[in-house]
C-alpha cells in the first residue's frame, strides 16, 4: 500500500492520465473503420459478424459501467462481496469509452445498408447463424437471470445470494464473450482473402495501445487499494484488455508479416 501522500498523489494523477489517454486511443480507433469505408464508398473487406457482436457487447458494456458507477444498490453489494477493497475500479472514462463506442458501433453497422449510405456491400455480408444465436442467446439468458434474482427472497438485495449485481455481472461477461468472439470471423475472413485490404490497420494500432494503457490503469488502481481483488472485481476491463492485446497481435502479423 502507498503510503506517503505524494506518491499517492503522483499515482493518482497517473491513473487518471492513462485512464484518458487509453479512453482517447481506443475512442479514435472506433473511427478508423468508418472513415475507411466512406473512403472506399464499400464496406468490402470488413466481416459484418464484427460490428454485429461489437454492438452487442458495447451496449451491455455501458450498462455495466454506468450501473457500477451510479447504482447504489451496485455499488453497496459490490462493498458487501469485495470488504477488502470496497471501491470498485470503474472509472468514468470506462463508462463515456463504452458509451462512445456504442455509438460508434451503431454507425459502423448501419454502412452494410446500402440503401443509407451508397456503399457497396457484398451479397454475402450478412450476420451467420451462429453470431445471430450468441445474441438471441445473450437476450434469453439476460431476461432469465433478471426473473431469477427478482424470484429470489430477498429480492435481488443480498449480496450473499442472487442479487442484482450478478445481472450487471452477466452483462459484462457478454461483453466479454463478444470480445472473444469477435474478432475471429476478421481473423478468418483476412486469411481466406489473403489480404487486409477493406480492414482498417490504424484501428488495430489505436486499439493494441488501448489495451496496454487500460491494463496499466486496472494495476495501479489496485495497488492504490492495497489489494489485487480489485482486478478480479473488474474482470471485464481485465479481459477486455487481454483479449484485445492478442488479437491486435494476430492483425499486425496478418498485415504486416
Amino acid at each position: 500500500m502507498v503510503k506517503s501522500p505524494e506518491i499517492l498523489a503522483f499515482v493518482n494523477a497517473l491513473s487518471r492520465l492513462l485512464g484518458w489517454t487509453y479512453f482517447l486511443a481506443w475512442s479514435i480507433s472506433f473511427y478508423a473503420q468508418p472513415y475507411l469505408n466512406w473512403q472506399r464508398k464499400s464496406t468490402q473487406g470488413l466481416a459484418i459478424d464484427f460490428p454485429t457482436l461489437n454492438l452487442l457487447g458495447f451496449v451491455c458494456y455501458t450498462i455495466s459501467t454506468a450501473s457500477f458507477l451510479w447504482s447504489p444498490t451496485i455499488r453497496s453489494q459490490y462493498a458487501a462481496r469485495h470488504p477488502a477493497s470496497p471501491k470498485t475500479t470503474v472509472r468514468f472514462n470506462d463508462f463515456a469509452f463504452a458509451l462512445h463506442a456504442a455509438i460508434m458501433c451503431i454507425v459502423t453497422y448501419s454502412q452494410f445498408y446500402s440503401s443509407l449510405w451508397g456503399f457497396s456491400v457484398g451479397r454475402r455480408q450478412r450476420a451467420s447463424r451462429g453470431v445471430l444465436g450468441i445474441v438471441l442467446a445473450s437476450i434469453l439468458s439476460t431476461i432469465v437471470i433478471v426473473f431469477v434474482i427478482a424470484g429470489t427472497p430477498g429480492g435481488g438485495n443480498d449480496p450473499d445470494g442472487w442479487a442484482w449485481i450478478d445481472l450487471i455481472y452477466t452483462l459484462g461477461y457478454i461483453k466479454l464473450v463478444c470480445s472473444l468472439i469477435k474478432y475471429c470471423p476478421q481473423v478468418f475472413l483476412n486469411y481466406k482473402r489473403k489480404s487486409t485490404v477493406g480492414w482498417s490497420i490504424l484501428n488495430i494500432l489505436l486499439d493494441f495501445t488501448g489495451g496496454i494503457l487500460s491494463l496499466m490503469q486496472l494495476i495501479i488502481d489496485s495497488s492504490l487499494q492495497g489489494d489485487w481483488s480489485g482486478i478480479i472485481g473488474n474482470p471485464v476491463k481485465l479481459g477486455l484488455s487481454n483479449t484485445s492485446l492478442f488479437f491486435d497481435v494476430i492483425f499486425m502479423v496478418q498485415h504486416y508479416v
